[in-house]
C-alpha cells in the first residue's frame, strides 16, 4: 500500500473509532439520564405524581446535596435537612424508588465520620435544633448496621443527658439561651428522644426517659398556654429577666404560627413511639385536642389557612403563612388517620390543603414545585436583638421554598395521600 493510501486508511480509522466512542457514551449518558429521570418527563418533573412526590424532586433539583439544604453553600448538620429528610422518607417507602434512599443516606454519609463524629455539630453548646437530624440516623441504622451511625445518635442521646434544665426540668432550647423553653424544641428532641428509647433502652431506664418527655410536654402546656385562646406562646424565660417575657408569667408576647405547627408535629410524632400503656399518651392527647380546637377559631375561614401571628389576622402588616399553614395539615391529618382527633379535623385540613395549593404553590413550566410566603427564620432574644413584638415576626424575611414549609408540605401531602 502507498504511504499516502495507509495515511488515509489510518485516518478514515481514527474518525470511525471516534464516532464509535461519541455514540457509546451518548447512549451511556441516555442510559444514565432516563434511569435517574424516570420519575421525569421531557418537560421536566410530571405533573403527573403526586404533590409529595413532585416537591420531594423539586427540592432535590434545587438542593442537589442533602447536606447543603436550606440555601447553604456548605455541608452542615442542621434541624432543616432533618425535617425535609424525614419527609423523602415517607416518600421512599410510598414509591420504593432507590433515588429517594441514596438522597437521605448520602446525607449520613458526608456528615457522619468512620469514627461516629458528626461533622459541624458541637455537644457543648446544647442547642436542641441540632437532635433533630438524629431521625435520620435511626432510620438508616437498622437498615445499613454501620456503626457510625449509631455512635453518633449515642452521642445526640448523651446531649440530653447533659441538657440543661429548668428548675422544674425542661430542656433550656439551647445552653445560650439560659432557663428558657421554646415550643420549637419539643419537636427538635422528643420524637427522637422516644423513638432512640424505644429502640435502645430498657425496663427502667426506658421508663425514666419515657417519663421526662412526657413531662417537657407538661411543662409547656403549664408555663406557655394561654388559658383564654387556648393557643400556647412561642417561648418561655423561667428567670423573667429576657426583654421579651412577661414579668409576671414570664412568656413571649405573641403566638406565632411556626412555633405552634412545631409543637402539633410534635405531638403527633412522639406518639408514634409512646408505649401504648404509658399513662402520658392520654395526656398528650388531650393537649392535641385542646390545640387543634384552639387554631380552628383563628383560622381564616376564607382560605383556610392561617396567619404568621395566629390570632392578629386583621391587623396591617400580617399574612397567611406557609411553613405553621403546612405543619398543621400534617398534624390534623395524621392525627385523624392515627385515630386521635375526630374526623372533622381530617376536613378541615384537606380545606387547608386546597387553601394551599390555591394560594401559596406555583409550578413552574418544567414542573417544579415552588411553596411560597415561607416565614425565612424567627426566634427569641439573641444578636441582633428579637423582641417577640408582632412588628418583628411580620417583618422577618419572607421567601419561597423554605424547607421548614417544603417538608410539612410534603409530609402533609404524604398523609392525605396527594
Amino acid at each position: 500500500m502507498k504511504k499516502r493510501e495507509y495515511s488515509l486508511a489510518l485516518s478514515s480509522l481514527a474518525i470511525l473509532m471516534i464516532i464509535l466512542v461519541m455514540f457509546s457514551c451518548k447512549n451511556e449518558n441516555k442510559n444514565a439520564a432516563e434511569t435517574s429521570n424516570i420519575e421525569t418527563t421531557k418537560e421536566g418533573i410530571s405533573k403527573d405524581l403526586k404533590w409529595s412526590e413532585r416537591m420531594l424532586l423539586s427540592e432535590i433539583k434545587r438542593f442537589p446535596e442533602a447536606s447543603k439544604l436550606d440555601f447553604v453553600d456548605k455541608a452542615r448538620w442542621s434541624y432543616t435537612n432533618g425535617l425535609v429528610l424525614t419527609a423523602a422518607k415517607g416518600v421512599f417507602q410510598q414509591t420504593k424508588k432507590e433515588k429517594y434512599y441514596n438522597y437521605i443516606y448520602d446525607y449520613a454519609d458526608v456528615l457522619i465520620e468512620d469514627n461516629g463524629t458528626i461533622k459541624t455539630y458541637d455537644i457543648e453548646k446544647y442547642n436542641l435544633d441540632m437532635i433533630k437530624s438524629g431521625d435520620v440516623l435511626l432510620y438508616l441504622y437498622p437498615k445499613t448496621k454501620e456503626d457510625r451511625f449509631k455512635k453518633a445518635a449515642d452521642t445526640l442521646r448523651k446531649q440530653l443527658d447533659g441538657q440543661p434544665k429548668t428548675s422544674d426540668g425542661g430542656f433550656w432550647h439551647k445552653k445560650r439561651y439560659t432557663h428558657q423553653m421554646w415550643l420549637d424544641g419539643l419537636y427538635m428532641a422528643e420524637p427522637f428522644y422516644a423513638h432512640y428509647t424505644q429502640m435502645f433502652s430498657e425496663d427502667e431506664e426506658a421508663q425514666k426517659a419515657y417519663d421526662e418527655i412526657v413531662r417537657q410536654f407538661d411543662l409547656i402546656q403549664e408555663h406557655t398556654l394561654d388559658e383564654e385562646t387556648g393557643l400556647l406562646y412561642h417561648g418561655w424565660d423561667e428567670s423573667k429577666e429576657q426583654k421579651w417575657a412577661n414579668k409576671e408569667t414570664g412568656t413571649s408576647p405573641n403566638f406565632w404560627s411556626r412555633a405552634m405547627g412545631w409543637y402539633g408535629m410534635a405531638m403527633v410524632d412522639v406518639l408514634d413511639y409512646l408505649p401504648e400503656d404509658h399513662p402520658g399518651r392520654e395526656k398528650i392527647i388531650g393537649y392535641l385536642e385542646s390545640y387543634a380546637e384552639a387554631l380552628l377559631k383563628v383560622q381564616d375561614q376564607e382560605t383556610g389557612l392561617w396567619y404568621q401571628v395566629l390570632d392578629k389576622g386583621d391587623k396591617e402588616g400580617n399574612y397567611l403563612e406557609a411553613t405553621g399553614s403546612s405543619m398543621f395539615v400534617y398534624t390534623f391529618a395524621k392525627a385523624v388517620n392515627n385515630g386521635y382527633l375526630p374526623e372533622k379535623y381530617l376536613d378541615e385540613a384537606e380545606k387547608t390543603y386546597q387553601g394551599i395549593l390555591d394560594n401559596l404553590i406555583t409550578v413552574e413550566e418544567d414542573g417544579t414545585v415552588n411553596l411560597n410566603q415561607c416565614c425565612a427564620v424567627a426566634g427569641l432574644g439573641g444578636d441582633p436583638y428579637r423582641d417577640a413584638s408582632f412588628e418583628y415576626y411580620v417583618n422577618e424575611k419572607i421567601r419561597s421554598n423554605d424547607p421548614k414549609g417544603t417538608g410539612p408540605f410534603i409530609l402533609a401531602s404524604l398523609e392525605l395521600n396527594k
